[in-house]
This record gives structure tokens, sequence and C-alpha cells, in this order.
């Protein structure tokens, strides 16, 4: 069984969403429906802090691109941040390293 934990933290230019743990089929219902009950206003930031994501497989991406079309939506951008190294090279891959900005850190990510 997988463990996902999801922390959200406001900050000045929209929500901080930190993902811990695996984002994988088991979890990744779990970010979807964060997303659905997230209040969104346009022009936020919506900054996913994965630093500490230990995996991440296709159900776990994606999540991550309903999050992006969830923020769209709402006329949010959104951003990632700390990508670790294996699903960066995943994300290249499948050219989605093109549709999402990424960040080294949550630091530079809500930067306005």
């Amino acid at each position: 069984m997988s463990l996902l934990d999801i922390e959200v933290r406001a900050t000045a230019t929209g929500p901080v969403v930190e993902i811990v743990g695996e984002l994988d089929y088991g979890t990744s219902a779990a970010l979807r429906e964060l997303f659905t009950t997230l209040p969104l206003d346009p022009g936020q930031r919506v900054v996913l802090d994965l630093a500490r994501m230990a995996f991440c497989d296709s159900s776990g991406i994606s999540a991550l691109i309903a999050a992006r079309n969830h923020a769209q939506s709402a006329g949010a951008e959104i951003a990632l941040a700390a990508v670790p190294a294996n699903t960066l090279r995943v994300l290249r891959v499948v050219g989605l390293d093109q549709v999402f900005p990424l960040h080294p850190d949550v630091e530079s990510a809500i930067r306005p």
C-alpha cells in the first residue's frame, strides 16, 4: 500500500501544495479530489512542491495534468517546484516540461 500526504499552505501569490510520499495509482485520486475543493482566484499561482515526493507513476502524472487543468479553468497559473530527478526525466520524455513551469524550489516558484 502506498502512502501519500498532501499539505496546503497559503502564500501571497496563492496556495502551495506539498506532496509527500508516493503519487501513484492508489493515491492520485487524493490530489484530484483536493483540486476540486481548492479555492482558486484568477491570477493566483498554485505551486506543487514535489521536494518530498518519493515516486510518481503515470497515474500521478495524470493527476498533475488534472491539477493544471483545474487551475487553468479558474484562471490561475500552476508551477512545479523541486521536481525529483526521476519525475523530471519522465516530464521531459513526454514533453510536459514544456507545459509546466519548473522551478528549483518553492521560493523561486512563488516570486511574483
